[in-house]
């Protein structure tokens, strides 16, 4: 009995042996797997920092701190990086009330050839904006950044990519310069590793409530499922953000913004020789940096919390092209009132690209009223510029202007120019429709409170801002000035009826206590 004893304790011993010995075994195969991932990564990244086009750079989002940077001030090509800039005119126009998202987004032919990636909308069809805005983040969508851009800047790529370049130069990006809304080649289209850093964080603190869309993974566009090209997004801990880049003249371009136990970075990484040496970089500057960055440090504020995309995103399929014209002649009846901000060079809200080109002659320069910083962060020196006050701008028929070409290694099929489309501005008679709107007005002192596409929509607005004027505002009468632009019919909402400028000037100081924007004018 003790020998058979003897025999199963040594086949049991046998057998948990054989088992330790197979539990250790593919211990140690998945410890050499990691060890050789983690060797991969440091060998592409140290790659990556040798490679003549790079550049990057490490911000600590609560403080502003630089804590890394190699060639982060040299000019580099933005590539789809460009579409944060987009996405953050996008979100401010979200804000301001100018379009919803659910506003239809007409595809014009331009738009529609627009080289790939994108999303295939045929011209005269239509998708939402926040259609436009997932496929900018997910498939980084060159045809669907055009068509945005289209519509904010009143049926004109170019003259939208002005009014970015000029956001980005409010917000102290001062080295860059747009031609394009979507990132495809120009050599005039330049950024450096420092302003895309600064981008990064402004879109945080700006938008929050719309930021949670950069960690979206996947959404539903008809019958597709288009997933993001951001591949540290669910991969690395903390990352929730933001965009990818890429083109043969650019390289491989990553902005990634990191939270992780009261810690904030903003990372950018340019130039990169291929997706997984720039992942590799990416990677890298985030383990070594991340410690580093202050927990305490800035305002609690500085970089609000944006709920998390869900992983999978479903939208109303896409528009067919029978039903966009009649849709897209809603586009401006649709929207609320437009502000003052928005009509800074009296844009149209739609139209199409126009035949003849023009080259600004000359112009008065508008002055606006910068908004109080939202943080104390030094990187985003002066955030969300409001204009307060803008003056007419006067252009005169020249030739046709044609941008700097493309290098032809990364020549795309559709490119934009640097021209400036054609803006008249005149007044024109409406019919009353209430005693205080006349085609002109009272007299003396005026304050404007926005645009509208209607008359009716023009007036509504006034009785809002009336409601929150208090006291300022009792004797005003208001009233909506018609005029033409781009072929649109626009209604200026403005306040009249002040014996001085300093009773205009104090009554705009309460609007804007109440959130209003506005200016103060002499009629």
């Amino acid at each position: 009995m003790q020998a058979k004893s003897g025999i199963v304790s040594r086949s049991v011993s046998s057998v948990s042996s054989s088992r330790s010995g197979n539990f250790f075994a593919r211990l140690l195969a998945i410890l050499s797997v990691a060890v050789t991932i983690v060797m991969v990564d440091s060998v592409n990244a140290d790659a990556e920092a040798a490679n003549p086009k790079y550049a990057g750079i490490v911000v600590d989002a609560k403080t502003g701190n630089v804590l890394y940077s190699e060639n982060a001030d040299r000019l580099q090509y933005p590539a789809s990086l460009t579409k944060m800039m987009t996405l953050y005119m996008t979100f401010e126009a979200l804000e301001q009330g100018r379009i919803r998202l659910d506003t239809p987004v007409p595809f014009s032919a331009h738009a529609s050839a627009q080289a790939p990636t994108k999303l295939g909308v045929r011209a005269g069809g239509t998708i939402t904006v926040e259609q436009g805005i997932l496929g900018l983040v997910t498939l980084s969508a060159n045809d669907a950044a055009t068509a945005l851009g289209e519509m904010l800047g009143g049926g004109s790529e170019d003259r939208f990519a002005q009014l970015m370049t000029a956001k980005a130069h409010a917000l102290g990006m001062t080295r860059t310069t747009y031609r394009n809304a979507n990132g495809l080649p120009n050599t005039a289209q330049m950024t450096t590793a420092r302003d895309q850093a600064r981008l990064g964080i402004a879109l945080r603190q700006h938008f929050p409530q719309y930021y949670g869309y950069f960690s979206t993974r996947a959404f539903k566009f008809g019958s597709r499922t288009i997933r993001s090209h951001n591949r540290l997004v669910g991969s690395v801990r903390g990352v929730d953000g933001i965009k990818t880049g890429y083109t043969r003249a650019a390289g491989f371009n990553l902005v990634s913004s990191v939270q992780v136990d009261g810690k904030s970075i903003v990372g950018v990484v340019m130039g990169g020789a291929s997706t997984p040496a720039r992942d590799a970089q990416m990677r890298n500057l985030i383990a070594s940096y991340l410690p580093k960055a202050s927990s305490r440090g800035g305002s609690s504020a500085l970089i609000a919390q944006a709920t998390p995309a869900p992983a999978m995103i479903v939208t109303p399929a896409p528009v067919p092209p029978k039903k966009a014209q009649q849709m897209a002649k809603t586009i401006a009846a649709a929207q609320p009132p437009v502000s003052a901000a928005a009509a800074d060079l009296s844009l149209p809200h739609k139209g199409p690209l126009p035949d003849a080109r023009y080259q600004v002659a000359e112009t008065e320069v508008a002055y606006a009223e910068t908004a109080a910083p939202k943080s104390d962060n030094p990187l985003v020196a002066q955030p969300m510029p409001a204009p307060t006050k803008v003056k007419t701008m006067t252009f005169k028929q020249q030739a046709a202007v044609t941008a700097p070409k493309p290098t032809p290694a990364s020549m795309p099929t559709e490119q934009g120019d640097t021209s400036v489309d054609n803006v008249t501005t005149a007044s024109t008679t409406p019919s009353p429709t209430r005693a205080a709107s006349t085609s002109n007005g009272p007299t003396g002192w005026v304050v404007q409170v926005g645009v509208s596409p209607s008359r009716q929509m023009a007036m509504d607005l006034l009785e809002s801002a009336r409601s929150k004027g208090g006291k300022a505002l009792a004797s005003a009468k208001p009233f909506a000035v018609a005029y033409a632009a781009g072929g649109d019919q626009l209604y200026r909402a403005r306040f009249g009826g002040f014996d001085d400028q300093r009773d205009a000037v104090n009554a705009c100081k309460a609007l804007k206590k109440a959130g209003i924007k506005c200016w103060a004018a002499a009629q």
